[in-house]
């Protein structure tokens, strides 16, 4: 995916129709106006530099093209948006979003353009899911109206539990493309050589590793649980649908489990309904 030239005319993203295909879309519609279009940028924002990182064009052209977002997000702060982003930079300036979060999001797709990530250290997973997952929920906790500690720690636990159900639920998808984010030591532990994600994915000690995974975003559901209990209930309504959805994911991938043969996890839409329903309704 190549940097593309901006133009004078270049219209807003419709960053609704951006969000509806998400497994957050749920928890968004559910929020007051601003909020949501508030979310429904971010989200857009989010998946544009994640197309880039995942696209199949050259390593240059996509880091290019994730340095000319880094440019486009210091122009929205600096008050000179394209375009394209000048709802998203009214919402910066309405939620004191910050920079930093915004960067860190473009530096985690960065790890995944700079080389094929197979395998690695307990150190580099935490910092990818910091920068690709609770990136995003320090700037959303911000729309969400939540105070800045609780919502730090929100973003910190609720984001490492969604992206280890992602990286659990897509071991096979990810290993198509070179990839595995299962971590090395857990993999050494086992046995497993950590040089091939398709070797990886069809390793028959890979189940043991996937279940530390697991207990270990399940305790992440259970801090950020424990965050949102203490939390005022109008301030995370959104946040809890989000956990439910996911984490009914990871019940559904856990029910499958890790051995061969592995089939597709697929969204129960008649569960996620009701998740929705019990958080807005009750």
């Amino acid at each position: 995916m190549a940097v593309s030239n901006v133009v004078a005319d270049e219209p807003e993203i419709d960053a609704a129709a951006v969000t509806s295909g998400s497994s957050f879309y749920l928890a968004m519609r559910i929020l007051p106006a601003v909020q949501r279009d508030a979310m429904y940028q971010i989200y857009a924002f989010c998946r544009a530099v994640d197309d880039v990182a995942d696209s199949d064009a050259p390593r240059a052209d996509r880091s290019a093209a994730l340095a000319q977002w880094s440019e486009d997000i210091d122009a929205c702060y600096a008050g000179s948006p394209r375009p394209a982003l000048t709802a998203l930079t009214r919402h910066i300036r309405s939620f004191n979003l910050q920079r930093e979060d915004f960067h860190a999001m473009i530096d985690g797709m960065a790890m995944d353009v700079a080389e094929d990530i197979c395998a690695p250290d307990e150190a580099m997973l935490d910092l990818y899911c910091d920068r690709v997952a609770s990136a995003a929920g320090r700037l959303s906790v911000r729309i969400f109206g939540m105070p800045e500690e609780p919502g730090r720690q929100l973003s910190h636990h609720l984001g490492r539990a969604l992206q280890l159900t992602n990286i659990l639920r897509d071991i096979d998808e990810d290993a198509a493309i070179n990839r595995c984010y299962l971590p090395r030591e857990l993999l050494a532990r086992e046995g497993i050589a950590a040089a091939d994600p398709k070797a990886i994915a069809d390793d028959p000690s890979l189940p043991r590793v996937c279940a530390t995974l697991a207990e270990r975003a399940l305790a992440h559901f259970a801090a950020s649980d424990a965050i949102m209990n203490d939390s005022p209930r109008r301030t995370v309504r959104a946040p809890r649908i989000m956990s439910g959805v996911y984490r009914c994911l990871l019940e559904r991938t856990l029910e499958r489990g890790f051995d061969l043969p592995r089939t597709p996890i697929r969204k129960p839409r008649a569960r996620l309904l009701w998740i929705v329903a019990r958080h807005v309704l009750f």
